[in-house]
């Protein structure tokens, strides 16, 4: 279809044109000159001849535009753009051969009359069709053209003959309508809150608009205070003198209730935690103001609190022919009382009222109403430091703000230990023989602070055979207790003996029963030898078993018969026990010399 509508335009297009062409032109086209022919386009139209970009508003390619009319509101128009070749610019045929194109804008003078689109077309072939709609907007006039924005052919264009003109007129007036908007017939709005009423207007040819509505006065028997029936009218009349009107009737209600406020006295808590801590005082305030007669109140009862309280609700509700308000309450609680607080030292002091370690203060807190905040007890206390007559303050806080104190005195702390020393008594480190050990020392103690409980002492003195340690300590009224020591050795005889006719080392003697046996010795004391008979402690006889008192046996030659006297001889410089046997033939015995030391020696005798 399209392809014949080309046809038949190209047909009716090339009839009308007559092509007359130079030899000047010719020789120009022929030597690539840019001399264009010329071309004559219908009756009217001479010069230079190009191919044309047409509209299809009629089938005539003149300089005459042609007219689009449109209306507003109405329906859009269309038209196409073609390419008509006229062989006039030195090529024969269409200029768009190949892959070359031809690129225009197309746009309206007055776009407040009438638009076009699109705003760009681009022709490949002779044989391309653009389509063009064109939008009425408003009543007037309007002219669509188009220009040129590439051109990739070797050829040229006439672009006139697509221009065309669009009349707009106006569309037919109608009768406009109008409503009332925002409020509704019969509608019932409170008070103080009736929407406001427009008119909404709705005309084809002047377009819509809006505007305040015109409210008649309120009638009914609470007009005066705002309350009853009202009208809301329109009326429009438009440009072409057709009038519409509107109008609704609404009613104003009073749905106001009574408002309920109260005051306090303090404002606000002068406690913390929403706690009062001195006298408080409520008063509520009911009012009414569209019909105060018809007023009930319940609850509502002024308040003076002077005692503390726990959390206490107090309301106000409120009805009349407005509605209900409330309940309102209001709660209050009232703690003046400031909390308790107690504090323990620990450990307790002793009978002296002294401590020898640190001493930790505890407090304890309690409040009977609001409760003690948490951390605001205290805090505890750690004394650690030397001295009398300390003490630690701790602080109570309640959830009101009620605060309290308490001082734990008298706190006496003494850590160090009192001097004490030896004084005289053996040397720390010395060694003395048994019988030469220095007397006992005794002990000098102080102490600086809590002073000494009682008197020093020395304990671990001793005088027998071994290692000594004396220790003198002393104990201050906190409890430290302090010592000081000496270590000394008491060191033992040195017994040398039983000399002949007495054989030692494990010899088992032989003595005639009932004779006399004479046992000598030496005692020595280091280098001094010992000569008093005092020295010696004891002589001990043990019977033993013959058969295993010895493997060695040795007659005694020599016997005596002097006493049993125990003496030291002063001229063989040796102490002589003699020793009377028993009138036991046949049996054993053990003698055993001991000394004051507890030193000893021994012989083993068998009596024949």
């Amino acid at each position: 279809m399209r392809h014949r509508v080309i046809e038949h335009i190209l047909h009716d297009s090339m009839k009308k044109i007559v092509l007359s062409v130079s030899v000047l032109a010719f020789a120009a086209a022929c030597d690539g000159s840019p001399t264009s022919p010329t071309k004559t386009v219908g009756p009217n139209v001479s010069g230079p001849t190009f191919d044309d970009i047409a509209n299809q508003l009629d089938n005539s390619i003149d300089a005459i535009a042609e007219v689009m009319p449109l209306t507003v509101g109405g329906a859009t128009g269309t038209t196409t753009l073609y390419v008509n070749p006229t062989n006039g610019d030195g090529k024969n045929g269409c200029n768009l051969t190949g892959s070359t194109a031809l690129t225009l804008s197309v746009s309206s003078n007055n776009t407040a009359v009438a638009t076009v689109s699109p705003s760009s077309v681009t022709f490949t072939s002779c044989g391309d069709i653009k389509t063009l709609t064109i939008t009425p907007i408003n009543p007037g006039t309007a002219t669509i053209s188009v220009s040129q924005t590439s051109n990739t052919t070797p050829g040229t264009f006439t672009l006139a003959p697509a221009t065309f003109t669009v009349n707009v007129t106006p569309p037919p007036n109608t009768a406009p309508s109008v409503s009332v908007a925002g409020v509704a017939g019969g509608a019932s709005y409170n008070k103080g809150s009736v929407p406001a009423a427009t008119c909404q207007v709705t005309d084809a040819e002047d377009g819509n608009s809006s505007f305040a509505a015109t409210l008649s006065a309120i009638t009914g028997p609470d007009a005066a205070g705002g309350i009853g029936s009202q009208t809301a009218s329109c009326s429009y009349t438009d440009a072409g003198g057709l009038t519409a009107t509107a109008s609704v009737t609404y009613n104003i209600v009073d749905p106001s209730p009574p408002t309920i406020g109260y005051t306090l006295s303090p404002a606000s808590p002068d406690g913390n935690n929403g706690w009062y801590k001195s006298s408080v005082t409520l008063t509520w305030t009911v009012t009414e103001g569209d019909s105060p007669s018809t007023l009930q109140k319940t609850g509502c009862v002024d308040q003076n609190i002077t005692a503390d309280q726990g959390a206490t609700q107090y309301s106000c509700s409120a009805t009349s022919a407005g509605g209900s308000t409330g309940p309102v309450d209001v709660t209050i609680k009232r703690d003046a009382t400031v909390p308790t607080i107690n504090g323990t030292p620990s450990p307790a002091a002793n009978g002296f009222g002294w401590n020898k370690t640190d001493v930790v203060v505890s407090f304890t807190c309690g409040d009977n109403l609001s409760g003690v905040t948490a951390a605001n007890c205290g805090p505890d206390q750690t004394l650690s430091g030397e001295g009398a007559g300390q003490s630690a303050t701790g602080n109570a806080e309640d959830n009101a703000g009620n605060t309290a104190s308490a001082t734990v005195s008298n706190i006496n702390i003494d850590k160090t230990a009192p001097n004490v020393s030896l004084v005289g008594g053996p040397a720390n480190g010395g060694s003395y023989y048994f019988g030469s050990v220095p007397l006992a020392p005794t002990c000098s103690a102080s102490d600086g602070l809590s002073g000494l409980d009682g008197n020093c002492a020395v304990t671990g003195y001793g005088t027998t055979v071994g290692s000594h340690t004396v220790t003198a300590s002393a104990k201050d009224k906190a409890g430290n207790e302090s010592t000081t020591t000496a270590t000394y050795t008491v060191l033992a005889w040195t017994l040398n003996g039983f000399y002949q006719p007495v054989d030692m080392n494990g010899v088992l003697n032989t003595v005639k029963n009932g004779s006399t046996v004479p046992l000598k010795f030496e005692i020595f004391a280091g280098s001094n030898e010992l000569t008093d008979t005092g020295a010696i402690d004891s002589f001990k006889v043990f019977p033993i078993n013959c058969a295993t008192a010895g493997t060695a046996t040795d007659d005694i030659e020599l016997v005596t018969t002097g006493g049993t006297t125990l003496r030291y001889d002063a001229t063989g410089g040796q102490f002589i026990q003699n020793w009377q046997t028993p009138k036991m033939p046949g049996l054993c015995f053990k003698v055993t010399m001991t000394t004051d030391d507890g030193s000893s020696i021994s012989a083993l005798f068998k009596l024949k």
